[in-house]
């Protein structure tokens, strides 16, 4: 598996380039990262900070149209429609700011943190047949390493040996 750092013009899709954010979604996302960065404690657990990226992205982007929780042993999902019930789109590990060993880096991928996602990821593509997971995510509220669902897929999924 090859690790392509992208810059974010180059990570998004044309489509989101074309669409021009207004003022007030730019101050609202402002406000809320501020308040996100903000709230951090180095002396909380992971669960607190899990909290607080819920909470970022309801605020944010997904409240009330997409449902914003945990599920089974995840720590985070995004659901593609506004109920529990509704299907997986996103996939998000997170770990605490302070938990270097366990977080993934550009240098270090092969981390407790990516391996949680592949088992996660495996269990709602191949256990739940679910075929609408976009992305997975590994976060710890500073860095956010964000991976296309069909490269997992294609290299955990899909890879029979």
């Amino acid at each position: 598996m090859e690790i392509n750092k992208l810059k974010p013009r180059k990570a998004l899709n044309k489509a989101y380039l074309k669409v021009k954010p207004n003022r007030t979604e730019i101050e609202g996302f402002k406000t809320n990262l501020i308040q996100l960065l903000d709230r951090t404690n180095d002396t909380e657990s992971e669960e607190f900070h899990k909290n607080l990226v819920i909470d970022f992205l309801k605020k944010t982007y997904y409240d009330p149209k997409h449902f914003v929780n945990t599920k089974g042993r995840n720590d985070l999902v995004i659901h593609n429609g506004d109920k529990a019930n509704s299907s997986v789109g996103v996939i998000i590990e997170a770990k605490k700011p302070t938990n270097k060993s366990e977080m993934v880096t550009l240098e270090k991928l092969n981390t407790k943190a990516f391996q949680e996602l592949v088992l996660y990821y495996l269990r709602e593509r191949i256990t739940q047949n679910n075929f609408e997971v976009k992305h997975v995510i590994i976060t710890n509220i500073y860095e956010w390493f964000i991976f296309d669902a069909r490269v997992f897929d294609r290299y955990f999924a899909q890879n029979k040996s």
